[in-house]
């Protein structure tokens, strides 16, 4: 089945006719239009071509067109051009609650710059009242800007009442249109808005271009200062490429309205009726007769929208709006029309489109029925016995079951803290690691020369495979033990599992993986505990032996010590990067290599070597482990970020912003602590990312590191390195070099 897609108002294909009239300005017509010699005539001559044709899909006259880089560029523009332009008339600004962030950010930010603002409410279906808008109105009030369609239940607003009553009070009057442009009419004379921001992804045109309409006679601080391209009001040479495709698309919108609304609509409508049918209780959002033709939103009262649009294998679609693809929080449009929860959390938008083909709304309403169907509780669904069981195990993709990815989804560890520091420690005797230090483990005396070390861990999966998730856990619970100096002696099973949309077969691998990893290590698994659960977890209790005076712990480094790595970083960054489907097979193979590797090598390697610290890397990440170890031994230490390793692709893809949401509260947990130095936010991110099964992290003296290094290089640990030194005693510092 080819995929269909339902997300164009997250963004469109270049339209065939658009891509056709912008090749010939990729090389053959590649002069500056501010030249004044035949080449800069050429591209002159398309920039005010395609001028013409956005002011004809607007009605307005081409001067009142400044090309910029996209929707949010125009937005910010108007916005703060008015705000800076016009603060000595005044500093309040009137927009509603429901703003894309384009809008939305803008006004917080001018909020924080002494403005004033006003967020209008809406209605259940997103709808400002006009009269809230005159009621909001002060002296001082000098801009209105409430978008004209909303990009996530498609609301269109009653802007030409809105403006009538900008225009009573002398107060500018913008719309972001970025979403109603090409859907529905955007005549700037009919709606009386004095500003206007198209973005061209979102008509057909490519990414990356936009337009700000400015109604003559009004004045506007620049945003962008340089030379005097677009009559001195946005600097910067013109992009003549895709200004030629914004110029071609909105020709196309304005001559071809009629039709393309007919298409849009009649596929909307087609998919809400296929769904009433095959799904019951849903919920439509949209208001029946104020909505842009293509989009549809839907809640699915009960269920988590993440979830369900992670396993529409087939069928692209959006949790709220696009821009937030990555959270599972109400959005601000759903809380400002107070979506119950239970329902806005289950809310899709499906969004149709210009190249949507016949039988498409069937193929894709049938997969969106049974993947609902599939996350009710079985006394809900409609699924027959043999409709049950025809749900293959090898076909699974265990990341699209779950939200958080392994030791990513900790508690956030400064909350943690909190709940923890006011509870009563156990003290005994025999308790020789417990609640009261930050290790990996407890442990517990029996005599003079065995203790017990036992550990938890487990978490949601962070690879598709189940056998392979199975071992990654594994292979971190384990981890712990071998972090504190002791032996594996058993472990048990604890197994979170939703059974009634998963087959056991599922859990079957996962258990064998897990056995297999621990077959590895020299250890039975005995037993264990299950539940059910929506989510997949599991993990491993183990149970370990050492001598007691042989106990590794996160504290005891010494000044002079280095500061040893055994396996290299990067592990949560590339499991989100997995769940997108961004690696390709060979880094897929070498991050489950790098998170099913046992830690047993070195362990067992560092008992010939005198050991001050060692703790492993996982969840906190190595620079919130490494804080522990420096905390808990209050001595500084310095680290070479060139010598520490890491995954390839791991720093290109958090450049990107693949960064799993645990690594944020990690930076923010260890920010007073570390000295990131000349770091960029990137480097920062990627040493506090929220490992999986990650190396040991080891403190030994200086003249010890070197020799033990090399053994691990013999032992084919090539990734093994000394990334930094224990500098003197303090206060737990750490400086990044």
């Amino acid at each position: 089945m080819e995929p269909v897609y339902l997300d164009y108002n997250a963004t469109t294909p270049v339209a065939p006719e658009v891509a056709e009239a912008m090749r010939p300005y990729i090389d053959k017509f590649f002069g500056n239009p501010s030249s004044l010699h035949s080449f800069g005539t050429a591209t002159k001559i398309a920039v005010e071509n395609s001028r013409r044709q956005v002011a004809g899909l607007l009605d307005c006259d081409p001067d009142e067109i400044v090309f910029t880089s996209g929707g949010t560029e125009s937005n910010n523009y108007a916005i703060k051009g008015i705000a800076f332009g016009h603060k000595k008339k005044g500093k309040h600004i009137i927009t509603s609650a429901i703003e894309h962030p384009a809008v939305y950010e803008v006004c917080k930010y001018l909020e924080d710059h002494g403005f004033e603002l006003t967020y209008l409410p809406v209605d259940s279906y997103g709808m400002v009242d006009p009269s809230s808008v005159s009621d909001s109105i002060k002296d001082n009030t000098i801009l209105i800007t409430v978008m004209h369609a909303n990009n996530e239940v498609g609301t269109i607003q009653p802007i030409e009442e809105i403006s009538v009553i900008a225009k009573e009070h002398g107060i500018i009057f913008h719309t972001d249109a970025a979403q109603s442009a090409g859907k529905i009419p955007t005549r700037v004379k009919d709606l009386g808005v004095d500003l206007l921001s198209i973005a061209g992804h979102k008509l057909y045109a490519p990414k990356g271009i936009g337009a700000l309409y400015i109604k003559n006679g009004t004045s506007l601080e620049k945003l962008i200062h340089g030379a005097d391209h677009e009559r001195n009001m946005r600097a910067g040479t013109e992009n003549v490429l895709e200004i030629v495709g914004l110029g071609k698309a909105c020709e196309m919108a304005a001559k071809n309205l009629p039709e393309y609304q007919k298409h849009y609509r009649e596929n909307r409508d087609r998919l809400l009726e296929l769904l009433e049918d095959a799904v019951p209780g849903l919920r439509v959002n949209n208001h029946k007769e104020k909505c842009l033709p293509n989009t549809l939103s839907i809640s699915f009262p009960g269920l988590e929208a993440n979830t369900l649009i992670s396993r529409l294998e087939n069928v692209a679609a959006s949790a709220g709006a696009a821009c937030h693809a990555e959270s599972i929080d109400v959005s601000q449009v759903l809380e400002a029309m107070k979506i119950p929860v239970r329902y806005a959390m289950g809310t899709i938008r499906f969004s149709t489109g210009r190249y949507n083909k016949p039988g498409e709304m069937e193929l894709a309403a049938k997969e969106i029925a049974e993947t609902v169907s599939s996350l009710r509780p079985r006394d809900e669904k409609n699924l027959s016995s043999a409709e049950e069981s025809a749900v293959s195990a090898d076909k699974i993709k265990l990341t699209h079951y779950t939200h958080g990815l392994g030791c990513a989804c900790k508690i956030q560890p400064q909350n943690l803290e909190k709940v923890l520091e006011g509870m009563q420690t156990f003290s005994h005797p025999d308790v020789l690691v417990g609640t009261e230090t930050s290790d990996d483990a407890g442990v517990y005396r029996i005599n003079d020369k065995q203790a017990i070390v036992q550990t938890l861990d487990f978490f949601t999966p962070v690879v598709d495979n189940p056998y392979h998730f199975g071992a990654i856990a594994a292979s971190n619970a384990l981890s712990d033990i071998y972090a504190m100096g002791a032996k594996p002696l058993f472990a048990l099973n604890i197994v979170g599992f939703p059974e009634d949309t998963l087959p056991l077969e599922v859990l079957k691998q996962i258990l064998q993986g897990a056995s297999d990893k621990a077959a590895e290590a020299g250890i039975p698994i005995l037993g264990g505990h299950t539940i059910e659960d929506p989510e997949p977890k599991f993990g491993l209790v183990v149970s370990g032996i050492t001598h007691p005076g042989k106990i590794l712990r996160n504290s005891g480094a010494e000044p002079g010590d280095s500061i040893i790595l055994t396996k290299a970083i990067g592990t949560g960054i590339l499991s989100t990067a997995l769940k997108r489907g961004l690696l390709d097979n060979d880094l897929q193979d070498l991050l489950i290599s790098t998170m099913t590797e046992l830690n047993k090598l070195p362990a067992e390697l560092m008992q010939k070597y005198n050991v001050h610290a060692c703790t492993d890397v996982t969840g906190f990440g190595l620079a919130g482990h490494l804080r522990e170890m420096t905390r808990g031994s209050a001595c500084d230490a310095e680290v070479k970020v060139d010598d520490l390793p890491l995954i390839r692709e791991t720093r290109n893809l958090a450049a990107g912003g693949i960064i799993p949401g645990g690594t944020y509260n990690n930076h923010k947990f260890v920010k007073d602590d570390v000295n990131y130095g000349r770091l960029g936010k990137t480097m920062q991110l990627v040493l506090c990312d929220a490992q999986t099964s990650g190396g040991l992290l080891i403190s030994m003296p200086r003249e010890e590191a070197r020799s033990f290094i090399e053994e691990l290089h013999a032992h084919n640990l090539p990734d093994a390195s000394i990334i930094g030194t224990f500098i003197k005693k303090g206060k737990g510092r750490i400086s990044f070099l």
